[in-house]
């Protein structure tokens, strides 16, 4: 059994993650970002799930959830599910959140990022990026960073399992209804890199999709891009990796 934070879990991926994990028997921890939000979570709690609370949006709620976390007992994962489609809060959840957990967070040795398709559409570059949601953000960058960092991590704590997992496109509130991409395969790998001992699960810097490892942009395994975008991480933040 291991212990497990699924953020972004209210619904969606994170959710169907969190069932799926508790299911299985390990030890979830749940998160939403506000106590209304929670309510719908009552039912995973009611199964043994712990809940965490806090707006990904909003850096000091990100680091009130780490240190809750890191008073209770440690982590095993982090599935960083949480995600922004549009809008001012892009940057702010889908990288600075993910970020400041990563860094603050103690004793996870697997961590899994949700990356995408999109990334691919990605500007390798931080030239004018607003990382405090005062404007709206590019998805498509937020999502080829978060995959960098993913990489970033996995070069430089080589005692953890790194990887990114693109879902697909899949029917959930961010994708719409039509999406055409299969809703249980779209959270199966991440829960598979989260728990599983399979051989192919314990390597790491992997971007992977529906259990297949491919390739990613050819910027998130550029070093000098990985260090300049820790920098400006660090440089953002006050927080170094």
């Amino acid at each position: 059994m291991s212990r497990i934070l699924v953020t972004g879990s209210a619904d969606g991926l994170g959710r169907a993650a969190a069932d799926s994990l508790l299911s299985a028997g390990h030890d979830v921890v749940v998160h939403a970002r506000n106590r209304e939000r929670a309510a719908v979570l009552d039912a995973l709690v009611d199964r043994g799930a712990h809940l965490v609370v806090g707006d990904l949006t909003e850096r000091d709620a990100v680091r009130r959830i780490a240190t809750e976390l890191n008073d209770a007992e440690p982590l095993d994962a982090v599935i960083h599910n949480a995600g922004v489609w549009s809008g001012p809060a892009v940057m702010p959840v889908n990288i600075i959140a993910p970020y400041l957990l990563t860094t603050l967070l103690r004793g996870p040795r697997r961590l899994v990022y949700l990356s995408s398709g999109s990334h691919f559409g990605g500007r390798p570059s931080l030239t004018g990026v607003d990382w405090r949601g005062e404007s709206a953000g590019s998805y498509s960058d937020s999502k080829l960073f978060v995959t960098t960092l993913a990489a970033a991590v996995a070069r430089l704590r080589p005692g953890v399992l790194s990887n990114a997992v693109d879902p697909g496109w899949v029917p959930t509130k961010m994708g719409g209804p039509h999406a055409p991409d299969d809703l249980e395969l779209g959270h199966q790998t991440q829960e598979w890199l989260a728990s599983g001992d399979d051989p192919q699960v314990l390597t790491t810097g992997g971007y992977w999709y529906h259990r297949r490892r491919l390739q990613p942009h050819r910027a998130v395994h550029d070093e000098a891009f990985q260090d300049h975008l820790l920098q400006a991480l660090a440089e953002e933040t006050d927080t170094t990796l």
